[in-house]
């Protein structure tokens, strides 16, 4: 243990140990999963995810599959026409494997799809949600309003209607 460390810990402090990957990527996902989030955000994260399953599985196809698949460009174009559900057709998995990867990317390519479409609507309804309430509130606010008008209205006619009594009233 080094002297600075040792110095921390006696001081009651301890050491602060970098955040493991994992943990970073599982805070993450939990924020994102529980707050909804901007247009903007989803979309990075729809690129950032696409990009890196096209990358992944261009490298896997021109790995496992490469006597179809030429070169890693080649990977490329077809993983990226699978994860966006275009799928020309013009290269194909021919070995096993390759077509077991081409399976995990329709299926990762159209569930993502789901999901990113799904976080995009929440994001609008909760956006329409709150602009509602908030409506709703002014309209409140703007009812309480006319309402405390007219009752102020209404006390000060009776104030008058008092002091033309006590005036009445007296001999």
């Amino acid at each position: 243990m080094t002297s600075t460390r040792r110095h921390l810990e006696t001081a009651g402090q301890k050491v602060r140990k970098a955040p493991r990957p994992e943990k970073l990527i599982e805070r993450r996902m939990s924020k994102f999963l529980h707050e909804p989030p901007s247009v903007r955000i989803a979309a990075s994260v729809i690129v950032t995810a696409t990009a890196l399953i096209v990358v992944v599985s261009g490298i896997a196809m021109r790995l496992f599959d490469h006597k179809e698949y030429a070169n890693v460009w080649v990977g490329m174009w077809w993983a990226l026409q699978t994860v966006t559900t275009v799928g020309y057709g013009d290269v194909t998995p021919r070995e096993p494997i390759g077509r077991a990867i081409a399976s995990f990317v329709m299926f990762e390519g159209i569930a993502f799809l789901a999901i990113i479409t799904a976080a995009i609507t929440s994001t609008f309804v909760a956006r329409a949600a709150r602009e509602r309430d908030l409506a709703e509130g002014i309209d409140e606010a703007a009812f309480e309003a006319r309402i405390e008008r007219r009752l102020d209205e209404l006390s000060g006619r009776f104030d008058q209607l008092e002091a033309m009594l006590r005036k009445q009233s007296r001999p």
